[in-house]
């Protein structure tokens, strides 16, 4: 079992900046990939960004350019540095682990983005 813990939503003029925190624990060694995805009102889940365990990094259209995924193995944690944000970047933001030989998929919590002035 993975738990994700993620923190750093708020409320953000636009052109503002964020940045989230997801903090992982439990079977982190299984551990393949870890990223982000959002859900705005009405709108389905979509893929934000991902890093796989060995850096790979893989970004939506949307955000290339001004969202930057990072990872911190040492503190288990994933970074999402958000520049440049635009009122259609406010959704619920989740953390997402994709681990085991299965591929069994986790999901934090939810954290909120709001993009607005």
């Amino acid at each position: 079992q993975v738990r994700l813990v993620e923190s750093g939503g708020g409320l953000v003029q636009p052109g503002g900046s964020l940045r989230l925190s997801c903090a992982a624990s439990g079977s982190i060694f299984s551990i393949n990939a870890m990223g982000w995805f959002r859900q705005a009102p009405g709108k389905q889940r979509e893929l934000v960004a991902i890093v796989t365990s060995d850096g790979r990094t893989n970004y939506a259209d949307s955000v290339k350019g001004r969202f930057t995924i990072s990872r911190d193995n040492a503190k288990n944690t994933v970074y999402l540095q958000m520049n440049n944000l635009k009122p259609e970047d406010t959704a619920i933001y989740y953390c997402y682990a994709l681990a085991g030989v299965r591929g069994d998929v986790y999901w934090g919590q939810g954290t909120q983005v709001t993009v607005s002035s």
